[in-house]
């Protein structure tokens, strides 16, 4: 299984830069003020060079959704009991939820996998890939073993290429799981160095106490277990869960194959955090959608030198975020593809020749 990690981390190709260069040409040959469109622009820059394409179509999209329990719930750090994660689990496949909702609006697919929850079941829509009932409680013990956080990821890059094997152009990360900002937290701490004071937020509407225990077991647990910050899967083990594990895989599977993956809220930020410790040339192939109002999100999205595109105070976790964000790369593909050029629009665009390359008239100061 190390070789299997190893191999994934490996495989991740540099972005291509005769693409970049030729998408940075088409962009300056549009019949606009350079830069004019902004982080429009820059998404249809960045995708060329994950794929080595021009135009990149994202038509066929999916979100990977990764559902477990965690065992640190037994804590008392959760507002809502255990059994809501198998119940939103079986509500993805209803379309009953804030992201199946989405994705049927904007045409996405997705793709719910169980890789650890507490309970026994099957279900036509739901892909049996448990790997124990939850994991442990790191209060008292280390969340998981090793092969078991080194599985998680296999089974995160499984999804991916199975995404691309169903001819799925880009993909989203989101997740189930009561207690996982309670793991994400931790780990985030670990791979900063920040107390938990300043990654942990209430989650879903916890009280007063509930907050300060939360704090509390976090710290406490990062003292015992001393995860080792420059091994994201030894604190994966210890403090994580195999949603946020299989998320991280999926984030590196992506990145392996050139496939476009985004990342949604606080929970899927740390999960592409992981995976940029791994690997950081894994960011090149990450679109963040939109900024979490969990306390945490900026400080992952800063350690990988990432911004989200939207401003919305959402909160909900799933991978909701994901079907929006794909509709926004879907227009800078749009843009690029259509706009009309200079030339197409008869345009003498000789009076921006003292703008280009002036950051400040581009706004980019």
């Amino acid at each position: 299984m190390e070789q299997f990690l190893q191999n994934l981390i490996d495989a991740i190709p540099e972005p291509d830069q005769s693409a970049i260069e030729a998408a940075l040409a088409r962009q300056d040959s549009l019949a606009k003020p350079p830069h004019s469109l902004g982080k429009l622009e820059d998404l249809s820059v960045k995708l060329a060079g994950m794929t080595g394409k021009l135009y990149n179509p994202v038509d066929r999209r999916r979100v990977l959704i990764f559902a477990s329990d965690n065992g640190i719930v037994a804590e008392g750090v959760a507002s809502c009991p255990q059994s809501v994660t198998l119940s939103q689990t079986i509500n993805f496949t209803r379309g009953l939820t804030g992201v199946a909702v989405l994705a049927r609006h904007f045409g996405a697919d997705l793709d719910v996998m169980d890789v650890g929850i507490n309970a026994d079941f099957q279900h036509p829509g739901v892909r049996n890939l448990k790997i124990a009932h939850g994991t442990r409680n790191f209060a008292v013990e280390p969340a998981m073993t090793r092969e078991q956080a080194l599985r998680a990821i296999e089974i995160g890059a499984e999804a991916a290429r199975r995404a691309v094997g169903d001819g799925i152009q880009i993909v989203g990360v989101g997740e189930m799981g009561i207690g996982n900002t309670s793991t994400s937290s931790a780990v985030l701490s670990t791979l900063t160095g920040l107390p938990a004071a300043q990654t942990v937020s209430r989650g879903a509407g916890i009280g007063d106490n509930a907050f300060a225990k939360k704090l509390r077991v976090i710290d406490e647990a990062l003292a015992r277990w001393q995860p080792d910050p420059e091994d994201p899967v030894d604190v994966l083990t210890k403090v994580g869960g195999f949603d946020l594990a299989a998320m991280c895989g999926a984030f590196l599977g992506a990145a392996s194959l050139r496939l476009p993956v985004v990342i949604d809220g606080f929970i899927s930020a740390v999960a592409a955090l992981c995976a940029f410790r791994l690997a950081p040339l894994s960011a090149a192939y990450m679109i963040p959608s939109h900024a979490s109002a969990e306390r945490g999100y900026r400080v992952a999205m800063e350690a990988m030198g990432l911004e989200p595109m939207l401003l919305m105070n959402m909160r909900l976790g799933e991978g909701s975020g994901c079907p929006i964000a794909f509709e926004i790369v879907a227009a800078s593909q749009t843009v690029l593809r259509e706009m009309a050029t200079f030339q197409e629009a008869a345009i003498d665009d000789g009076y921006l020749e003292g703008i280009r390359g002036n950051k400040a008239a581009l706004g980019e100061a």
